[in-house]
């Protein structure tokens, strides 16, 4: 068994912590815990952090399956999610393979004339905001006719999926004209205000580039911020309200981001937000080349301490700008792993992305970034799913997307749909089991150990909503026994509610655990494909019951086995 080399996309070094987390077979179980609610201390609006994806196949927008998805998020909100593709500006086909797409915007003639397409902006754009979404428009790359004589040093071996080195990264070096690169900006800008309307292109987020501390870019940092100011000063000349922004930097680059503000503000450039990216694992080695769905090397997994201790580093460089304070952190590519496009098949410590395991986690880690905005002088605005779906994949491919083959949703979807059932506000939830964000100056590298913990909500109609979970960042854990949970529900105000209670864990809410009672099936027949659609979507625990309060109170029992999480909703009968 032979391995690839150890480079991932999308994540940089950190000293801080390991790129992934190991198992420990040994650590504690959490069996039992108290969760207090309290209906009436109300902590404010419930920032809907969760309300953002994003993905690199930009034409994969626009398929059938792609405009379903799409459509599939609006259903979960009033306001519509920011929806964040890559590769706009790349140029091409628009043949869309994993890792790659184009937008194809961009073309100069024999004398060097530039002119522009947005045929497929169009149809990227139009799936987006017809679905009820806005778009987060992320200007990059460098288009292929607009590539420096530098670009042709990069050398590469073509192959039936590597046509020339344009592919292949060119389209990372700095544009050769600045000032052209300038004019595309602004004619891009002009062509979505006149499509779309002012009102709504307002509501968009203008980034320039991803992960610009990286191979991403193969021009120097000053590059990149002259860059920028180019940038932001070409959407405002024709979006004078836009909201402009960067660096999207990956989770290590804060030397590059602190050099990003320190920029912006001696030029004194337009800028809305700020935005970085965070990665919970890169495993190692990255793609195993063995027999088709070995065992991995090592058991390994992500680290949601990782990701918080990066995003309050980022949060902590951006607070060092006294003026930039109030500007909001986008975090807007937010996963457990990368590359979204490895699958089981390449390591099988992917298979998280197929479980329960991974709604809980995320459940898990959009409570705590909430967190990390009680303690914090910079607030997290979206924290974006860099997810999507792939076309081509077998069923249960493991891949970190919302769909696998045949249009199947994963489990991972499911987290949203609960996050989309919390109320406006954000009540106190206090669990004796729960591991705090205070704790992290103390991991010292590790990954989160197992937790008991909660997020809770009222609504303007009195509905009281309580996401509770047991979760542990090693996916290799299990438990024979649940985890008995008493919650107190206080700061009742009706006399009588209806109590639902959801859940996601192996045996419910989970197409995947339905896909293997059929036997992992990868050419399943009719009635197996139904049987494991059937399970797809949120599911009851138990039956809807009426419930009493005494004394405004109630005492609730919920049993957690491990990984888990439950939604319990206490609507007010009027």
């Amino acid at each position: 068994m032979t391995s690839s080399v150890n480079i991932n996309p999308g994540i940089g070094v950190d000293v801080e912590f390991p790129r992934s987390a190991p198992s420990d077979p040994s650590a504690p179980h959490v069996r039992q815990a108290r969760v207090r609610v309290d209906g009436g201390k109300d902590r404010g609006a419930l920032a809907r952090i969760w309300e953002s994806i994003g993905y690199d196949e930009i034409n994969w927008t626009y398929t059938p399956t792609g405009r379903r998805l799409l459509r599939s998020f609006g259903e979960l909100t009033d306001r519509g999610y920011h929806v964040r593709p890559h590769y706009v500006f790349c140029s091409g086909t628009g043949f869309g393979i994993p890792h790659w797409g184009n937008g194809n915007v961009y073309h100069e003639d024999a004398d060097g004339v530039p002119s522009y397409d947005f045929t497929i902006v169009d149809q990227t754009y139009d799936a987006i905001v017809e679905a009820g979404h806005h778009v987060l428009v992320e200007l990059a790359f460098t288009p292929r006719d607009m590539l420096p004589d530098a670009a042709a040093e990069l050398e590469v071996v073509p192959s039936p999926t590597v046509y020339s080195n344009y592919e292949a990264g060119a389209w990372s070096y700095p544009p050769k004209d600045y000032g052209r690169w300038g004019e595309l900006i602004a004619a891009h800008a002009q062509h979505c205000l006149e499509r779309y309307g002012e009102e709504e292109v307002n509501s968009w987020l203008w980034e320039l580039w991803n992960e610009p501390d990286i191979f991403y870019w193969r021009g120097t940092p000053e590059e990149f911020y002259e860059l920028y100011s180019v940038t932001a000063r070409a959407v405002r000349s024709v979006l004078p309200d836009a909201k402009v922004g960067g660096p999207a930097v990956t989770g290590s680059g804060d030397d590059f981001l602190r050099g990003f503000l320190q920029h912006t503000r001696d030029q004194q450039d337009p800028i809305d937000f700020v935005s970085f990216h965070t990665k919970g694992s890169a495993f190692t080695p990255w793609r195993v080349y063995g027999p088709t769905g070995g065992p991995a090397p090592e058991q390994q997994s992500p680290s949601a301490h990782k990701m918080l201790f990066e995003i309050r580093r980022m949060l902590r460089v951006i607070a060092e700008f006294e003026e930039y304070r109030g500007l909001p952190a986008i975090v807007d590519e937010c996963d457990a792993g990368v590359p979204a496009h490895y699958s089981v098949y390449d390591n099988a410590n992917f298979q998280f992305q197929n479980t329960e395991y991974y709604p809980v986690f995320q459940v898990k880690l959009m409570k705590k970034i909430l967190d990390l905005n009680e303690t914090e002088d910079v607030q997290v605005e979206q924290a974006t799913s860099w997810s999507f779906y792939f076309e081509g994949e077998r069923y249960f491919e493991g891949t970190r997307a919302f769909l696998t083959a045949g249009g199947v949703e994963k489990p991972f979807l499911n987290a949203y749909r609960l996050l989309a059932r919390l109320g406006e506000r954000r009540i106190d939830a206090v669990s004796d089991a729960a591991h705090p964000v205070t704790l992290l100056d103390q991991a010292e590298g590790r990954s989160m150990p197992e937790e008991i913990d909660a997020l809770a909500s009222r609504s303007a109609s009195g509905t009281v909503a309580v996401l509770v979970w047991r979760h542990t960042d090693d996916q290799y854990q299990r438990d024979d026994a649940d985890a008995a949970v008493t919650l107190d529900v206080t700061g009742l105000d009706a006399d009588a509610y209806t109590l639902t209670h959801h859940r996601i864990d192996v045996e419910h809410s989970n197409s995947h655990t339905a896909w293997v009672a059929q036997g992992s099936p990868q050419l399943p027949t009719e009635e197996q494909l139904a049987a494991i659609k059937a399970r797809q979507g949120v599911e009851e625990l138990e039956p809807a019951r009426r419930v009493e309060p005494s004394s405004s109170a109630l005492e609730l029992t919920v049993s957690l086995p491990l990984p888990s999480v439950s939604l319990l909703v206490l609507e007010p009968v009027r």
